[in-house]
This record gives structure tokens, C-alpha cells and sequence, in this order.
């Protein structure tokens, strides 16, 4: 029998205690100078800042700092916002400063723990990002504590979708009802960025960073290099949305008619006959009936013949947006025709995030909306590899240690539980468990409305869109007034959810609407039990659960939560519920009546481990596939920055004509009468050259070579001048460099596509998929050398060409487009007998030229012929 974990951390000491244990000590530190920074005038507390960043320069360690900075941070905080951080939240202020993870119950105030290690990291000037999980958050909390960080000195910036703003005391915006968004001035992206602490959210971050790495100048960067970072609901960011990646694409050209074909064919499709599904791994395969059926009606004689690869792809995607992806729960259907994904933890709506693989667009068609065009891919990242991109993580939420291994095996960082100020008395009933559906639902109104009747606040958690909206309606017909939120409007949701422990309030939310938000208790209400939070069925994650219930007993307030759960829920009908609906059938228990047992909670406890586990391995798998595509995507952005920042990239140059030299003077055809053409494709020689390297004994050749090729390189640089020169190399290195890449992506998801079915064959598709990956990023930057080499010396001067900026594929379809029609203001007019006689003369020249060039070409080769034969 293995120990229990009590008994280990008896053996061995509990590291969590110890952590705490050692961390008490410093805020005896900060304590003791409480005194002493509450007797500074304003003006001295505020040089405090000039005098840490001279200290920093002059070699002191930020942890040297920190018990002064928090104390100056803590006596700002008190005169700017009149809230004086408690011991606990300068705890959780250094386990952030440390690179941690700060568990804190809700209600602990983790915003203001941030300003601690803010302000202290931001000393050194590199940048500071907070990152929350929406729009309102983020400028919520720059303009809530920026009125600290501004009587420090520092300045604030704010980053959401398509605008950027400066935190500024003197800049007043009269549409804001709330005060703290009405001082956050219209800023560029870089403004925000160059300030010492920039509030943004996790896809602006992600997504900037992929946008630099698609401009074409240094000006046109929005990011510093990526310095600390804070992440707010550290859980929901870096696990939650850790499976969906960042993708950044344009419209691809192929036909929506596939899609809505196949969209009709699958419709005719029955479960278990036809296909059988897994919900736990959200999976859907064809029987051998499904396959027939499918083979007639589409007159393929074999589905699976490698000429049907886009049937497959398509029929796949299909199948899985009719059977797998529900409307109003995976998904909403707007009134403009959009198909909105739906966030499967949050419940909030992703606007703007599409499925990839075309199973968007088959949705689309299974809807009857307009299929939009398939995508292709300009740039993606994955959240777990954006992040680990800062040199300093940390992160804070009320929910994290169920994922400590998570955080630990994917961020190297660790999860400190630090303690709350007030105990917690929140009681948590045991759950509620029903026959059907139809009975739990009766039943949570009825104790809804008796609830609402003796004025208790009601917190009513629901886990879809679809659910909240038919709860909502059975509690219109119980005459209980109520507010329903589904994460579509967080300003407003915030303020509705900030109300919802007035007394009699009935709040219906999905997951996590609100969330950040605290609910204070009104008059009366403590007295009343404190706010009941009812939760309408188990998530699949105990944390999201947990999240639910912190909702309720913030800073030793009471409160009640419980859960009710049916036998038709989807984790108990995917795992095992139909065997307590047999016992609760043999026991003659109607719909109406719940029971309540440890042992089920417990067996659906080890339920949700079960998902957990399976969700992690599936976060796992993702990550160390695109581990793979990360070291490739870093090295070429890499290079790519240091081109985009160099203003001499000739060495470079230079080095891969020696190595395009080498790889043709170890050609296979070298002896061989298509040799010259080979040549001459990648170094344009003229016939004299030619005639001389053609001459040399064969040993000799190679030297000759390289010494040709270098000559014609600084033939080319006098031809165009040395700085005209740069520019063309530069902008040729960018321009095929970004082709590649693009092609590179595609060539890369191919690959991931394909892999699976390595497998078959017993081997590792992991290991397989590294191997054939390093072999096209190895063919890539081959490819790279040639086509940089090739450029350059076939590159001719046009004056007007040199003064237009680059633009690559990349960069182009990574730009909006632009109507330029209204700036041609004049045109020459040409006739067409003014290129007669010139076009005359050219062909002349031309057919005199290759007459010309083919003697010679015949003569050379008989010389050389004639010389292979004598070195026999």
C-alpha cells in the first residue's frame, strides 16, 4: 500500500509551510519600515522611484530592493486608493516577483497584489505586461491602480484589439460611466508598449508578436523584447485556452460548394449504423455501412484510396460539425450569419477565433450561413510557447493547485497557496443528485424561488450559452425576477455581477461570467447566510467547479454552494451514469427526489480527475508537437529580426555564395554537357568568364570558381553602389524568406495532418514527425541559400524600382488592402508603332547572341570533353 501524502509531507516537511515560513520573514522586513515611508511627503515618496533605479544601476539586486519598494508601493496605495495591502497580499506579491504561481481565494484582491512586483520589475525598465482575459480588465485595471504606478512615476499602458492607450490623470473620456476608464488617452501601439507596465490580454500579446515578425521596417515593431510577465487567471490562460493556438492567416481560394455538399451528404447518416462516436475523445469514425453508404452516394469506388484525400477531408470535417459540435453550446449563430465559437470553459463568445482544418466552414455549411473562404496560414503560436517566451513568468488565480503538475511540467514554474486574511467559513453541501434532467431542473427552481422569497442572493452557474438561456426560461414562469449573463458585454455583465449580493437577487451566469469581478454583500445579507451559489451541473474540471464556488465567502463573509447534478448530465452519462440511474430505478425514486451521497460526489470526483488527466496528456501532445515547430519558428524569426535591424547583411551574403560555390563545384553533373546551364542559373557568368573557368585544369576548377563568383559579387556591388547594394540584399533576404516560411507552415501542417497513421506502421509518430520536420526545415534553409544567392546576382538596377519599399508575400497578404485609384492623377500615351522598331532591333540582338553563346557553349564542351578523356 503506497503512503499517503500526509504521512510524506509529515516524513519529509511540507514545502508549501516552508515557502510561507520564509516569505513571513520579508514582510517583517516591509512591516518595519511602514513608519518611515508614512512620515515622506509626497514629493519624497515619490523620488523614492529616481533613487531605486540609481541603486539598480549601480549593481544592487532587485530582492535587495524589494522590501522598500513594497513599502513604498503599499503607502502610495493608501494615499492614491485609500486600500493598504494586508501581510497576505505582500506574500503573494513576492511569490510573483519570485516567477511563481499565487493562488489566492477570490476576493484576496490580486489586483492590487500585482502592483507589489509590478512596480518593483518595472524599475529596471525593460517593460512589465499584466495579462488579463478580457478587454475590460485590462483597462479596468490600468486605469484602477495606474493612479498608483503615476504618483510613483511611472507610466501605464493598455493594449486591446485595434486600439492602445496612456493612462493620463489630465485626459478626461465622458463616455465612460466608470471612473477608472475615463483617464486611459488614445495612444500608438508603441506608446503602450514603451511604457513601464503595459495591461493588455493574452491573444493581443500573442498576436502582436506575430505581427512583428511580419513587418518589413524596424519603425513598424509594437514590442520590446519580452521582459516579465503577470498573468491574471493564470489557470484559465495558460491551460484553459493553452489547446487553441494563435493563428494569423488570409483567405486561401477553394470552392464553399464542397463544403455544403458535404454538409447535405452527412445528414443522411445514422449513429451506430452508420458511424460511431467518442465523446471522451471527441472523435467520430464511419462503420463499414457508413463507408458503403458513402462510397454509393458519392461514386467513389474505394474512400480511402490516396485519389480521395480531399473527399476524406472533407466528409471528416463534416461528419464531425454535424455529430460532435453542438449549436448554442460549442457555438452561437449570430444575426449577421457569423458562426461564434463559444469558450468550453469561460462560456465566453471567442469573436474573430476560427476552427482550423476547415471544420469552420463546415459548420458554416451545416448551418445554412455563408461559408467563408478557407485560410491560409501567414504566422501561429501556441499560448504555452508565447509565454515561456518572457524571461520572468508568474501568474495569480483562485484556482491553480489541482494543475500544479501542469504548471510545473509545461512553465517550469510552481504553485504557492497563499493563506487568506480572514478564515474561511463558506459552507459547500453535498451535491444533489436526480434521475433526469427534466426533475433537476424542476428542482433548482423551486429552491431558487424559495431562496429569492426569503431574500438570500442567488448565484445560479450553468456550464453553456444553451443551458443558461432554458433556465432562464423556467424561471420567467416561476414569476422570479432575475439578470442572465453570458459573457457578451463585460463592462455591463460587471457591473450586473458587482450587484448580485444585494438582498433577493437572482443571478444566472455561465461559467465565468464576471469573473474578476468581487460580489459585495448588501446590509442584511451576512445575517441571511451570505450569498448561495448553486451550480446547475459538474464541469468537467474540478477547478472550473471550485471557481464557481469562490464566487461566495470572500474575506470571511459567509456563504453556501452546491451543486445539482442528473444522471443525464454529460459527465455522468459519459462516465457511468446510467448505473446510478439503474440503482435509483430499483430504489423507486421519482424524478423529483435527489439523493445525496458521499460516495457519488467521490465517484464523480474521480471523473473529473479522469478528464483532467485526459485534457492535460491532449495539452501535453500539443505542446510537444509544436515544441518542434517552436525551435524552427524561433530561429527563423530570430534571423529574421536580425536582418530587419541590420544595415550590413553582406558577410552573411558573401558566406552563402562560398557555400552555393561549393555545393556546385561537388555537383553530381559537373562533367557532365548540362552543367554550364546549372551554373550559369545561379552565377549569370559572361562568356569570357565562362571560356577562363572552363580552361583551368581540373583541380583548379574549385579555386577558380569561388574566386569567379566573388569578383561577379563585387562587379554587382560597384554596379549598383555599396548603399543601394544593402538595401537589395536586404529587402531579397526578407522577401524569400517570408515565402519560404509561409510554405514552410504549410508544408509543416501537411506533415502534422499525416502523421497519425505512422502509427499504423508501429512506429513513435512523434519521433517520426521530428525526424521528416528536420529534414524540411534542412531543405528550407538549403532552399533559402540558393534562392538568396540566385537573386542577388541575377539583380539588375531599375532607379524607380529602388525607391519603393518592400513588400513581401508575407507582408502583403499580412496588410489590409488600400484603394490607390484616386492618387494616378496623370498617364503618358503610348502608340503601338513605338515599340516596333525597338523590338525589332532587340530580337536581332537576341538571335545574334544565342548564335554566338552556342558555339562557344559547343566548343568549351569539346575542350573539356577532350581533357576528361586525356585524365583517364
Amino acid at each position: 500500500m503506497l503512503p499517503s501524502k500526509k504521512f510524506i509531507k509529515r516524513l519529509l516537511g511540507d514545502p508549501q509551510a516552508a515557502t510561507i515560513k520564509r516569505l513571513k520573514k520579508r514582510v517583517v522586513e516591509v512591516n518595519a519600515l511602514a513608519d518611515e515611508y508614512q512620515k515622506l511627503s509626497d514629493d519624497k515618496l515619490k523620488a523614492k522611484t529616481g533613487e531605486f533605479k540609481k541603486r539598480l544601476a549601480g549593481g544592487e539586486s532587485l530582492d535587495k530592493l524589494l522590501p522598500e519598494a513594497f513599502a513604498a508601493v503599499r503607502e502610495a496605495s493608501t494615499r492614491t486608493l485609500k486600500q493598504r495591502h494586508f501581510d497576505v497580499q505582500l506574500i503573494g506579491g513576492m511569490v510573483l516577483h519570485e516567477g511563481g504561481v499565487a493562488e489566492m481565494k477570490t476576493g484576496e484582491g490580486k489586483t492590487l497584489v500585482a502592483t507589489l512586483p509590478v512596480y518593483l520589475n518595472g524599475l529596471e525598465g525593460k517593460g512589465v505586461h499584466i495579462v488579463t482575459v478580457n478587454d475590460y480588465l485590462a483597462q479596468r485595471d490600468a486605469g484602477w491602480m495606474g493612479q498608483i504606478y503615476n504618483f510613483l512615476g511611472m507610466n501605464v499602458g493598455v493594449i486591446i484589439p485595434d486600439e492602445s492607450y496612456l493612462y493620463d490623470p489630465s485626459y478626461t473620456n465622458k463616455d465612460h460611466v466608470d471612473e477608472r476608464f475615463r483617464h486611459l488617452a488614445p495612444a500608438t501601439r508603441q506608446e503602450a508598449y514603451n511604457a513601464d507596465i503595459t495591461y493588455g490580454t493574452n491573444n493581443e500579446y500573442g498576436f502582436d508578436y506575430l505581427r512583428d515578425n511580419m513587418v518589413r521596417e524596424v519603425d513598424q515593431l509594437r514590442q520590446r523584447d519580452l521582459n516579465f510577465a503577470i498573468v491574471d487567471e493564470v489557470d484559465s490562460i495558460l491551460i484553459d485556452e493553452a489547446r487553441t493556438p494563435l493563428i494569423i492567416s488570409a483567405p486561401s481560394t477553394t470552392s464553399a460548394s464542397a463544403y455544403e455538399q458535404f454538409a447535405r451528404v452527412v445528414r443522411q447518416l445514422k449513429e451506430t449504423e452508420h458511424y460511431e462516436k467518442d465523446e471522451k475523445r471527441r472523435s467520430v469514425v464511419l462503420t463499414d455501412a457508413g463507408v458503403e453508404l458513402m462510397e454509393k452516394t458519392l461514386g467513389v469506388d474505394n474512400l480511402y484510396s490516396t485519389d480521395n484525400l480531399r473527399v476524406i477531408y472533407h466528409l471528416e470535417q463534416a461528419l464531425r460539425a454535424e455529430v460532435l459540435f453542438h449549436r448554442d453550446k460549442d457555438y452561437v449563430v449570430t444575426r449577421e450569419g457569423e458562426i461564434v465559437i463559444v469558450d468550453e470553459f469561460t462560456g465566453r463568445l471567442l469573436r474573430g477565433r476560427r476552427y482550423n482544418e476547415g471544420l469552420h466552414q463546415a459548420i458554416e455549411a451545416k448551418e445554412g450561413v455563408e461559408v467563408q473562404e478557407e485560410s491560409m496560414t501567414l504566422a501561429t503560436i501556441s499560448f504555452q510557447n508565447y509565454f515561456r517566451l518572457y524571461k520572468k513568468l508568474s501568474g495569480m488565480t483562485g484556482t491553480a493547485a489541482t494543475e500544479s503538475e501542469e504548471f510545473h511540467q509545461i512553465y517550469k514554474i510552481n504553485v504557492v497557496e497563499v493563506p487568506t486574511n480572514k478564515p474561511m467559513i463558506r459552507t459547500d453541501l453535498t451535491d444533489r443528485i436526480y434521475k433526469s434532467e427534466a426533475g433537476k431542473f424542476r428542482s433548482i427552481v423551486s429552491e431558487v424561488a424559495a431562496l429569492h422569497k426569503r431574500g438570500q442572493p442567488v448565484l445560479l452557474g450553468t456550464v453553456s450559452v444553451e443551458k443558461n438561456e432554458l433556465l432562464s426560461n423556467f424561471l420567467k414562469k416561476a414569476n422570479v425576477p432575475h439578470e442572465v449573463l453570458n459573457a457578451k458585454n463585460n463592462e455591463k455583465e460587471a457591473a450586473i455581477i458587482a450587484k448580485a449580493g444585494q438582498k433577493g437577487a437572482v443571478t444566472l451566469a455561465t461559467n465565468i461570467a464576471g469573473r474578476g469581478t468581487d460580489i459585495v454583500l448588501a446590509d442584511g445579507v451576512v445575517d441571511l447566510g451570505g450569498l448561495f451559489v448553486m451550480g446547475s451541473e459538474r464541469h468537467e474540471a474540478r477547478r472550473i467547479d471550485n471557481q464557481l464556488r469562490g464566487r461566495t465567502g470572500r474575506q470571511g463573509d459567509p456563504g453556501m454552494t452546491q451543486f445539482y447534478v442528473s444522471c443525464e448530465d454529460d459527465l455522468m452519462r459519459i462516465y457511468g451514469g446510467e448505473k446510478i440511474a439503474a440503482i435509483m430505478g430499483r430504489l423507486k425514486v421519482d424524478e423529483d427526489t435527489p439523493i445525496e451521497s458521499r460516495m457519488i460526489t467521490k465517484a464523480l470526483e474521480g471523473a473529473q480527475k479522469k478528464v483532467e488527466g485526459f485534457n492535460f496528456d491532449m495539452r501535453k501532445n500539443v505542446v510537444q508537437y509544436d515544441n518542434v515547430m517552436n525551435r524552427h519558428r524561433k530561429a527563423v524569426y530570430a534571423l529574421r529580426r536580425e536582418v530587419l535591424k541590420a544595415e550590413d547583411i553582406s558577410p552573411r551574403v558573401i558566406k552563402y555564395i562560398e557555400e552555393e560555390a561549393q555545393v556546385l563545384i561537388d555537383h553530381p553533373e559537373s562533367l557532365s554537357e548540362h552543367f554550364e546551364t546549372i551554373l550559369t542559373a545561379t552565377f549569370p557568368f559572361d562568356e569570357a568568364t565562362l571560356d577562363k573557368l572552363f580552361a583551368v585544369e581540373a583541380s583548379r576548377f574549385g579555386d577558380e570558381l569561388k574566386k569567379a563568383t566573388q569578383d561577379f559579387y563585387h562587379a554587382k556591388e560597384r554596379q549598383f553602389g555599396s548603399e543601394i547594394m544593402r538595401k537589395v540584399e536586404r529587402d531579397i533576404y526578407l522577401q524569400l524568406l517570408d515565402t519560404l516560411w509561409m510554405q514552410h507552415l504549410e508544408n509543416m501542417d501537411h506533415l502534422r495532418q499525416g502523421i497519425h497513421w505512422i502509427s499504423v506502421g508501429q512506429r513513435d509518430p512523434l519521433v517520426e514527425y521530428r525526424r521528416q520536420s528536420q529534414l524540411i526545415f534542412d531543405e528550407m534553409q538549403n532552399t533559402l541559400r540558393s534562392e538568396i544567392v540566385r537573386a542577388v546576382m541575377h539583380a539588375q538596377p531599375l532607379e524607380a524600382e529602388l525607391e519603393k519599399e518592400v513588400d513581401t508575400e508575407l507582408t502583403r497578404a499580412a496588410a489590409s488592402s488600400v484603394d490607390n485609384a484616386a492618387q494616378i492623377t496623370q498617364a503618358e500615351k503610348f502608340e503601338e508603332s513605338d515599340f516596333d522598331k525597338a523590338q525589332a532591333q532587340q530580337i536581332a540582338q537576341a538571335k545574334a547572341h544565342n548564335q554566338r553563346r552556342k558555339a562557344r557553349k559547343a566548343e568549351r564542351q569539346r575542350k573539356k570533353s577532350a581533357k576528361h578523356h586525356r585524365r583517364k
